[in-house]
């Protein structure tokens, strides 16, 4: 089995440790509709290091891809791919068979 599954959704005893996959799934759910950095950050509370890591995951696995500046040139908006919402839907599948 993969481990990176089984990582997924492990907690620690008081319940305030998110795996791998649980991070994924909240920036990809904050992504709808085309956020910024900053926003992941505080949304997903992620450090600068972290949000820029995962995001360069996501963009370089099809997750997440660049909008076209639709709010601000100097801005980098980020948008959830069809393969994120796939990737959302899978997750959501598998959550609720673990409860």
């Amino acid at each position: 089995m993969n481990s990176l599954l089984v990582q997924g959704r492990n907690r620690n005893n008081n319940g305030n440790h998110r795996g791998r996959l649980d991070i994924i799934a909240d920036i990809l759910q904050a992504s709808y509709g085309g956020t910024r950095k900053t926003y992941f950050m505080y949304r997903c509370n992620l450090s600068f290091r972290q949000c820029k890591s995962y995001l360069d995951f996501l963009t370089n696995k099809g997750f997440i891809c660049i909008g076209d500046g639709k709010r601000n040139q100097d801005t980098t908006i980020f948008e959830i791919t069809d393969k994120g919402k796939q990737f959302l839907r899978a997750y959501s599948g598998l959550m609720d068979l673990m409860t």
